[in-house]
């Protein structure tokens, strides 16, 4: 055996493609629908009160419908987040970047999005920041409503504060 023919594959590149069709039930609509108006919405269990955002339709901890809707602001905590070193062909972000669970104020579930307008190395747990919308032209029934989300001029929240979003 030479030695070329002896030495371990290290990575391959192949090309892959995933095609699919969601087709979003009552909960996702009025979600969509309202990110389309500039809104985030979520939705309250009628029992434990949580608030989900993006709504599923039901309380995964009570099992009952949550009908309730609520309109969230577009700011809110990091509770976690990573340092994406590694490029995305479909993302128009260089890296490194980041990527963070944000628990929007007033909902019970992190929101995963982008964090932007700042150095990468300045994130942390605990900071504040707030939704950066698309251009209200641009406006449409998806995630990339919003573009971003960015720091604000606010003090880091308290551990206390989002520690059972982990």
């Amino acid at each position: 055996m030479s030695e070329a023919e002896s030495e371990l594959v290290q990575s391959i590149t192949t090309p892959l493609r995933l095609e699919y069709q969601y087709t979003a039930g009552v909960a996702s609509t009025r979600f969509l629908r309202g990110m389309a108006d500039g809104k985030i919405l979520g939705q309250r269990c009628p029992q434990c009160e949580k608030v989900y955002v993006p709504p599923r339709g039901s309380c995964a901890r009570c099992g009952v419908a949550t009908d309730l809707e609520v309109q969230v602001p577009g700011t809110g905590t990091i509770t976690t987040f990573c340092v994406v070193r590694i490029p995305s062909d479909s993302l128009d972000i260089d890296p490194p970047f980041v990527a963070a669970h944000i628990l929007l104020d007033g909902a019970d579930i992190p929101f995963f999005a982008l964090i932007q307008e700042c150095h990468f190395d300045e994130v942390r747990m605990g900071m504040r920041v707030e939704a950066v919308w698309v251009d209200a032209e641009d406006l449409g029934p998806t995630f990339e409503s919003i573009r971003y989300f960015r720091p604000i001029d606010e003090p880091d929240a308290p551990f206390e504060s989002y520690k059972e979003h982990l």
